[in-house]
């Protein structure tokens, strides 16, 4: 459980995890009750008072609430007594069902991203899309992003989302140099070229605007990225960290 309250606490890389809950309403299941939802938050509180929770569903196996919070997924039991950090199996059908419910989430989440907010690398008439989050000083990242033509070739279009490893800012509260370098690339003229240049590693000119960095790496911590690159398929399924286009096609075909 020590465990359990500091991943809730510190939610992979980001202490944003622990901020104070937004104003808006995290999705939850029409089958749970306001009073229900109220005694899941106050389980939840218990181990950790700020933490927020984005999703509250029934459990597959009774007894329990599945509920996602601060890019952990957990159950909670119905009286609110007891709570388990883990993977559920289904031995009839020797499935992993946290899996599927991660799917679900992520999928969703995802799809509120704006396209004008992601960096788009795609063929003319793509077969499939993955995710992708990203910074532009990994190691891992950049050997990826120079397979990019090959995804491409094979009618996989890549969409980045920013995830700067370092976090948002630093002791000191001032921004990390890579969310500065990040920020800088969204803001730049030509995103496409000042991200690929940034891969390269050739430093885009400094640059501020309104931009979705900061957004988009809470949205990683949201959805359980704990490093880069972090692939995502259409339909939310974790597909790895770095791929040649051989294994990513292969896996985008197994999702069906």
């Amino acid at each position: 459980m020590k465990k359990l309250l500091l991943a809730l606490c510190i939610g992979g890389l980001s202490l944003a995890a622990c901020a104070a809950e937004n104003d808006a309403t995290p999705a939850a299941s029409a089958a749970v009750t306001p009073a229900a939802q109220q005694m899941v938050r106050q389980a939840i509180h218990s181990l950790a008072a700020n933490v927020q929770v984005d999703s509250i569903e029934p459990a597959p196996m009774p007894g329990f609430y599945q509920v996602i919070a601060a890019g952990q997924l957990l159950y909670v039991s119905t009286d609110g007594k007891y709570a388990m950090h883990g993977d559920v199996i289904d031995l009839s059908r020797k499935q992993n069902i946290s899996d599927a419910a991660w799917a679900r989430f992520r999928k969703a989440e995802l799809a509120k991203v704006p396209a004008s907010d992601r960096i788009v690398f795609a063929p003319a008439n793509p077969k499939y899309t993955v995710t992708v989050f990203t910074d532009v000083n990994c190691g891992f990242c950049r050997a990826l992003h120079e397979h990019v033509a090959a995804f491409n070739k094979e009618g996989i279009a890549v969409e980045y989302l920013a995830w700067p490893r370092e976090g948002l800012v630093t002791t000191a509260g001032r921004p990390t140099p890579t969310y500065a370098e990040m920020a800088s690339v969204w803001c730049a003229k030509d995103r496409k070229a000042a991200f690929t240049a940034a891969k390269d590693g050739r430093a885009p000119a400094p640059a501020t605007c309104t931009n979705p960095v900061k957004d988009q790496f809470n949205l990683g911590v949201k959805l359980g990225v704990s490093g880069t690159p972090t692939i995502y398929g259409p339909d939310g399924r974790v597909l790895g960290g770095y791929v040649t286009p051989e294994q990513l096609l292969q896996a985008l075909q197994q999702g069906g």
